[in-house]
């Protein structure tokens, strides 16, 4: 059974219909990338996965289990749409870091949001919640750690580079321990060599077992990292598969326009 189902996902805002009826699967650990144009729809296709927009009809599910149907929408409840946001992660291009807040405080923010939220419904004790925010502590140093940031923990989003503060939004998106990791063209904002650097933390991600989507502008990365490529076009899925097949030998004429553009 694959981790993450899409079914006809379709949204329109006004008279114009962004995404057409997208469909598609992914297996837990895999690698999915998103290529296209700009217009295409990737990110609008992302943001509904994360709930930031309502697709107008469709059925995502994860772990076989329908986390949104657009046809009982007016069903689910604000709670309920907050626990399907946090089967995903995102990852934007432009960090969406606090400003105010310290890297540390940063990582720590949303789980400890959470953690209140949890132990006053159980009608835990102030103990309880201490522990717990001791144990959210150590697991940001530890995914800190793990994106080469230890020595950040205490500076401030200005003090850091582009790169440093990609690598702490991917950080903070795995503090929440999603299903799956999305990625909305994450070097998009950076030079070449931060570019390098936060493509290497997404490739250990995968080396982790990670289910990732991708939306990328870097091809090569897309080639070599993923295990399926979809390409959109206009608002659907022009073309889907094998990243070799689909790099060496694409059917659609809209896509080899596009990978000859890009080569050029």
């Amino acid at each position: 059974m694959a981790l993450l189902e899409v079914k006809n996902v379709t949204k329109r805002f006004g008279k114009v219909e962004v995404l057409k009826g997208i469909d598609f699967s992914l297996e837990k650990g895999q690698v999915l990338s998103i290529i296209g144009s700009s217009g295409s729809g990737k990110t609008t296709l992302l943001r509904c996965l994360n709930f930031l927009e309502t697709p107008d009809t469709g059925v995502i599910s994860v772990d076989g289990n329908d986390i949104f149907d657009a046809e009982d929408t007016k069903k689910m409840s604000a709670a309920a749409i907050r626990e399907s946001r946090l089967r995903f992660g995102l990852v934007f291009q432009s960090f969406n870091l606090f400003p105010q807040y310290s890297v540390m405080e940063n990582l720590m923010l949303a789980p400890k949001l959470r953690a209140k939220e949890e132990i006053k419904a159980a009608k835990g004790t102030r103990a309880q919640l201490k522990q717990r925010f001791a144990e959210i502590e150590e697991n940001a140093r530890e995914i800190l750690a793990s994106v080469g940031l230890s020595d950040k923990e205490d500076s401030y989003p200005c003090q850091l580079s582009g790169g440093q503060q990609q690598r702490v939004s991917i950080a903070r998106a795995l503090m929440m321990k999603p299903d799956i990791l999305c990625f909305d063209e994450p070097t998009s904002a950076l030079d070449p060599e931060l570019t390098g650097e936060v493509l290497k933390v997404i490739k250990g991600l995968r080396d982790e077992g990670r289910t990732m989507i991708v939306v990328t502008h870097e091809m090569e990365f897309a080639r070599n990292v993923s295990d399926n490529v979809i390409f959109m076009a206009n608002g659907v899925i022009e073309e889907q598969g094998d990243p070799e097949e689909l790099f060496g030998a694409p059917k659609s004429t809209i896509l080899q326009s596009f990978l000859s553009g890009i080569k050029k």
